[in-house]
This record gives C-alpha cells, sequence and structure tokens, in this order.
C-alpha cells in the first residue's frame, strides 16, 4: 500500500517537511550546487517496472500488445486501450475526458500509461491494485468499452483463431490459456516495459551537463518549495495521496475524489499525487482535464498545494525543468501489431 498522506494531521505534517526543505528569504535563486541528499530522494527510470505476481517475459508482452491495440475487446467493436492512451502520443488522447462506448465520457481524465505500473495503486481514486487489474476495468465499464462481462470478453478471444497459440505462448502448460485473467496479465506485462527516459535520468545517472543551469535551478525552485513531498521518487509522482486544496481550498468541489469510493470523510477531495514524467506531453491537467497548459497547472499547485508563496521566475524554472522529464518514447516496442 502507498505511503497515503490525509487525516486531520496532514497539513501540519507536511508544513514541517516543507520548513525542512525551504527557505522563505527573498535570496536569488541557485542555479548550480544541487545538494546531492536532494538527489536522494529521486532514482532514474529502470527498465523493466517488474512485479512478483506477474514477472515480466517478452511472450507475454508481445501477447499484450496486440491485446492493446485490438478494438474487438469493446462492444462497438471501435475501441480499444490505445485509443484513449495513444502510445505514440505519450499515453494519453489529449482530452479532458476521453469518448467511448457510442460518444459517452466519463467524469475523470484518462492518465498516461507510460510509467504506470511503477505507481502504487492506480486510477485517481487508487481502486485498482495495479496494472493488472486496471487493464480489466475499462473492458467492462458500459462508458468505456462496454462489454457484458469477462464471458463475454473470453468468448470474443477465443472466437478469434489467431489468438489461441498467443496465449499458449505466453501461458504454456495451461489447461485453458484463454481467458480474462490472462489477458490482463498480458496486457501488465506489455506495460511494465512502457518507459520512457529522459535527460532527467542522464542527470541522475550522473550527467551534469544534461540539463542546463537555468533548468538545475528551476530543480531547486521545485525541491525548496515542497513539491517533492508528492513529486519524489523514480516516478516523480504516483506514490502518494493528497488533498486537492491543501493550503487554499479547491475551487470546484464537484469531484469528491477517493470519497466517493470510500466514504470516508478524510478521502474528501483526496487524490492521487500524479508522475510528472513526460508532464510536458500530458496535458489537459489534474483529475478532470480542466487544466489546459502546463504554465496553468505550476500556478495553480504552487497557489493550492505549497505553503511558501512561489514567485513568477520560480514557476517559470520549474515548468523549465519539468519540460527536460519528456522522455524518448521506445518507437519499436509501442508500434501497432499485426492483429490477428
Amino acid at each position: 500500500m502507498p505511503a497515503v498522506c490525509f487525516g486531520k494531521g496532514m497539513k501540519r505534517s507536511l508544513a514541517a517537511v516543507c520548513a525542512l526543505l525551504v527557505s522563505c528569504g527573498q535570496a536569488p535563486l541557485e542555479t548550480e550546487g544541487i545538494d546531492p541528499e536532494y538527489i536522494a530522494n529521486f532514482s532514474p527510470a529502470p527498465e523493466v517496472m517488474e512485479s512478483k505476481e506477474n514477472p515480466y517475459s517478452e511472450e507475454k508482452a508481445a501477447l499484450g500488445r496486440v491485446l492493446y491495440f485490438e478494438t474487438r475487446l469493446s462492444k462497438g467493436k471501435d475501441i480499444s486501450c490505445n485509443s484513449c492512451h495513444p502510445l505514440d502520443r505519450y499515453g494519453v488522447d489529449g482530452q479532458a475526458t476521453s469518448s467511448g462506448h457510442r460518444g459517452q465520457r466519463g467524469s475523470r481524465n484518462a492518465p498516461s500509461v507510460y510509467f504506470a505500473a511503477g505507481h502504487k495503486l492506480q486510477f485517481w481514486d487508487g481502486r485498482a491494485r495495479d496494472v493488472e487489474e486496471q487493464a480489466k476495468g475499462p473492458m467492462m465499464n458500459p462508458v468505456e468499452m462496454a462489454m457484458t462481462d469477462a464471458a463475454d470478453v473470453e468468448k470474443t478471444l477465443r472466437a478469434i483463431p489467431g489468438y489461441a497459440p498467443l496465449f499458449a505462448k505466453a501461458f504454456p502448460g495451461e489447461a485453458e490459456p484463454v481467458t480474462l485473467d490472462h489477458a490482463a496479465q498480458a496486457i501488465g506485462a506489455f506495460e511494465r516495459k512502457l518507459v520512457a527516459p529522459s535527460r532527467w535520468d542522464r542527470f541522475l545517472k550522473g550527467d551534469k551537463t544534461a540539463l542546463s543551469k537555468e533548468e538545475q535551478a528551476g530543480f531547486l525552485a521545485f525541491y525548496k518549495a515542497g513539491c517533492v513531498v508528492c513529486h519524489g521518487g523514480t516516478y516523480l509522482g504516483g506514490q502518494v495521496f493528497m488533498k486537492l486544496g491543501l493550503f487554499k481550498p479547491w475551487p470546484n468541489g464537484a469531484d469528491l475524489g477517493r470519497f466517493a469510493l470510500t466514504g470516508k470523510e478524510s478521502d474528501r477531495f483526496i487524490f492521487k499525487a500524479p508522475s510528472l514524467r513526460n508532464i510536458e506531453k500530458t496535458g489537459p491537467y489534474l483529475h478532470d482535464g480542466s487544466v489546459p497548459t502546463l504554465e496553468k497547472a505550476v500556478q495553480l499547485m504552487a497557489e493550492h498545494q505549497v505553503e511558501r508563496p512561489v514567485t513568477d521566475s520560480e514557476q517559470k524554472r520549474i515548468v523549465l525543468w519539468l519540460r527536460s522529464l519528456t522522455g524518448d518514447l521506445p518507437t519499436g516496442y509501442v508500434a501497432a501489431p499485426q492483429l490477428p
């Protein structure tokens, strides 16, 4: 389970953490000499985001790639995972909310699938344990792919002759390899290699020329503002849940976050803090896709989520550093396959 930050003491505890990280003076921004202790809060992207429950294999990933692009797993035979999470566009469709079965739209923004397998829980409210469990949801969601049930999905897969050998190869020795659970495991295995290393990773590995002086200053501004509390680690997020409107109330309270899932008052307006990797390419932003630009997103986070005021020049430099998190897509790995 993730380190979930909420409850009555949340604001006070975060203030204490931020107090250790920030200086409230108006001294000029540093442009170099990043303290190694700051970098210790981060780590480079892995090649594969491994799972003990679903170990990666090339056979499973190959099947998962085909299933990821398979539109016949939707009631209208027109929607695949790639429809809402196009892999050649950093895993997002660029819409506030995605179009599903018969043009229906959900209430939340479809986040990127790149690096998602490294998150502790899936969806904005954390209702799925991992990407394998998440993969099942959209297939049978009436607003998304709208298949009737697991039996409907399995019947569809078994009716396509080309899938039987792919499943048998990915799950050898199984009496019935073509199942919804195996399909989800294959998609999950494929997604566990959806990584896009960036200049930030080169910097973390010791190449101090990978970031410009201005970008390094942006990182320092980000760190000293306390943003690292939610956006640290390998994925710069995806590990904790946080109240939206922590230090200043959020103006739109229509979505109650985890509260709608758990009914707990402490979960009201609690959302997963998203990964910042590839953030330049994954707008519009926030759980409802209501923020169109990265600049606006940083402004709003500075206004509502951190205790110390962030200056205009700091915000600009933070955005500059965030752009350095844009990685190189694994074009060969994510190329659309030939469907059976």
